[in-house]
């Protein structure tokens, strides 16, 4: 009779460090000032299958030709500069912590003269890559990748996005003028680094629908819409300033009275 050999332990892998932990909900532990923190604790992170729209992957490619420095290098300075490598109407803020893995970025923007208070969790991260991924509410539900490598002796740095709109009112928003906006965001980010190495070399950008279909059952993701629930929350800004007012020596506070954000 032929004995059953023992079972081999999974080998561990090397990039278990480079993940952020899972995690059930995301959670704010700290915010640098000037951020405000907002649709962002409490909410799950969701991927491309959680959104409503169609599915694009978009891929966005510069070439720093001529520049002395490895793609590991360009990726360290890429991660600590992302915030200055945004365009003025997407202000980002990382944790202290920086671009690693598990850390939260908050991310305060404008989208078509709506505000859009939301943030993104850092979810791989290592030398030359890091990918952030979107939580319930965001305009988007999916991942970027940002990452460089060499080809032929030269530096390529890419943005990919592979992500629906989270919610019928960003599918409509992408398709009128959303995308647009989207791919401009992207190609300042990548022109802001190759010029960061004195580098002027045009964005290549490619779009490929993966999935044109729209996902019905994830209509009521419009509950959780970070730009109608930005937009309320600035509207609401005198009623907090109120609640917060001085009030008399002899009027009692009770719990209700504290305002958390």
């Amino acid at each position: 009779m032929s004995e059953t050999p023992p079972e081999t332990p999974s080998p561990r892998r090397d990039d278990a460090a480079n993940w952020a932990q899972s995690n059930t909900l995301l959670r704010v532990t700290e915010a640098r000032e000037g951020a405000v923190n907002l649709n962002v604790n409490g909410r799950q992170v969701v991927g491309p299958l959680q959104g409503f729209g169609q599915l694009w992957l978009k891929t966005f490619r510069v070439t720093l030709a001529g520049v002395a420095a490895t793609p590991a290098e360009v990726v360290t300075v890429w991660k600590s500069h992302l915030p200055s490598f945004q365009p003025p109407q997407n202000r980002f803020f990382p944790s202290l912590a920086g671009v690693a893995p598990g850390e939260i970025v908050l991310i305060n923007a404008t989208l078509s003269g709506m505000p859009v208070d939301t943030g993104v969790l850092v979810l791989y991260a290592d030398d030359t890559s890091f990918t952030l991924m979107t939580p319930q509410g965001h305009p988007e539900s999916g991942w970027v990748t940002f990452n460089a490598d060499d080809e032929a002796g030269a530096v390529i740095c890419r943005v990919q996005t592979l992500s629906r709109a989270n919610d019928p009112i960003y599918e409509m928003g992408f398709r009128m003028l959303g995308t647009k906006a989207q791919d401009a965001i992207w190609q300042h980010v990548l022109t802001s680094l190759a010029r960061y190495y004195g580098a002027e070399t045009p964005v290549e950008t490619k779009h490929e629908c993966v999935d044109a279909n729209v996902q019905w059952r994830y209509v009521t993701n419009v509950w959780e819409n970070a730009a109608i629930r930005s937009q309320v929350y600035r509207l609401t800004t005198p009623l907090r300033w109120m609640r917060r007012a001085p009030r008399s020596a002899n009027t009692p506070i009770t719990p209700d009275d504290e305002v958390r954000e």
